[in-house]
């Protein structure tokens, strides 16, 4: 496939590097860490009038129709700046919204293309590791409505959020793929507490407690939905590997420039051949997961149900390898300096280091891979252009 991007396509990502190249520099992030909210509004807001979140809204809700292709060089640029506010968060959980056929959908995603409305999904439970469809949290019915009780964790920018997607069993038992449905819980509905803290790559998640939450009707998003749970995940995958290219490669750039300053020897480390091999070997990663991340944004879509799994979990599994290996690399290349705050090499690397746990591990889906029945067209090779 000749993989090429539009000018439009380009011209959004060129508008973000500048925004956050000027105005969202090492510093303001760090202030941002240290808030009590864990995010800058004003960053956040300027994201949505850029279209980053319209880019990914259908057209009938205020936004461009774009899907993860469309969203590809944007996470990039996420990554590259290591943006700590709820982008990929609320994009993932209004993706849920998007599938789906509420009566409020509509209203729902216009207010997160205009920015007002942030979401986030809740899905995880503590005996569950990566198997979203082991879920203990039940939904009763009462009345026309549900009840909801249960605990959810590490819920990304859960407290962030305006609205959760929580996902909770109706019927069947505690690993059960069918009997799970998904709920749309407003943050402050009564019985929602939630228990925020930062995680090692300065973000936000947080520990859900449903105490008895009462939800009408109209809140159910999906019932048997562990086919939508997991294709939209797949597309979350698809947008975290894209943010993990754009991490590796400013984190190269970091590298290489730092080899160039410090000296050994009466000269700088850069030129010593066995350190260039390193930095090659950082570089060669870094395109291959580039690859990697542009076959996982194109079969995202993909109406086999095989082919998307095994894609992106062969995406997932590459780019997880690519980040570990691209991100130790760095910290030895830099040296003690590399694990200290104060330097920005640390920050990515601890990002890194979160993206490849994040939905699963690399052992994880090269289990899910392996697990999954072959597809002939499941792997084709991907030429790349752009």
């Amino acid at each position: 496939m000749d993989f090429t991007f539009t000018s439009e396509q380009t011209q959004l990502a060129d508008a973000l590097s500048r925004y956050l190249g000027e105005s969202y520099d090492f510093e303001t992030r760090k202030k941002t860490i240290a808030s009590a909210s864990g995010l800058n509004s004003d960053v956040y807001k300027q994201l949505a009038e850029l279209g980053v979140f319209a880019l990914a809204m259908p057209e009938d809700a205020d936004g461009f129709g774009g899907n993860a292709v469309d969203l590809l060089l944007v996470m990039q640029e996420i990554g590259k700046h290591i943006v700590i506010e709820p982008v990929i968060a609320t994009l993932i959980a209004a993706e849920v919204i998007k599938r789906s056929q509420m009566t409020s959908r509509v209203a729902t995603l216009s207010g997160v293309a205009s920015g007002e409305t942030r979401m986030a999904l809740a899905l995880g439970e503590a005996q569950a590791r990566y198997e979203l469809n082991d879920v203990l949290t039940r939904a009763e019915r009462k009345g026309s409505g549900f009840v909801l009780s249960g605990r959810k964790t590490v819920a990304v920018h859960a407290a962030q959020a305006d609205l959760l997607v929580v996902s909770a069993r109706l019927s069947g038992g505690e690993r059960d793929l069918d009997g799970i449905g998904l709920f749309l819980v407003p943050k402050t509905a009564a019985g929602v507490h939630l228990r925020d803290y930062r995680t090692i790559d300065n973000l936000r998640a947080a520990d859900v407690t449903l105490e008895n939450v009462e939800l009408d009707a109209s809140a159910l998003i999906a019932q048997n939905a562990w086919p939508l749970i997991e294709a939209v995940c797949d597309y979350g995958i698809a947008l975290y590997c894209a943010e993990a290219v754009g991490a590796m490669d400013k984190l190269l750039a970091l590298t290489v420039e730092y080899t160039k300053t410090r000296k050994q020897f009466g000269q700088p480390i850069a030129k010593f051949q066995a350190l260039q091999h390193r930095m090659v070997e950082m570089f060669m990663h870094v395109e291959q997961a580039r690859s990697m991340a542009y076959l996982a944004a194109v079969k995202v879509d993909a109406s086999d149900a095989t082919e998307r799994r095994r894609a992106l979990s062969a995406a997932k599994f590459r780019i997880g390898r690519a980040a570990r290996y691209v991100g130790q690399e760095a910290i030895q290349l830099h040296g003690g300096m590399g694990v200290t705050n104060e330097m920005p090499a640390a920050h990515y690397f601890k990002r890194l280091t979160m993206l490849e746990v994040t939905l699963g591990d690399s052992d994880h889906h090269l289990a899910r891979f392996i697990a999954s029945p072959e597809s002939e067209s499941a792997l084709v090779p991907l030429r790349v252009a752009a």
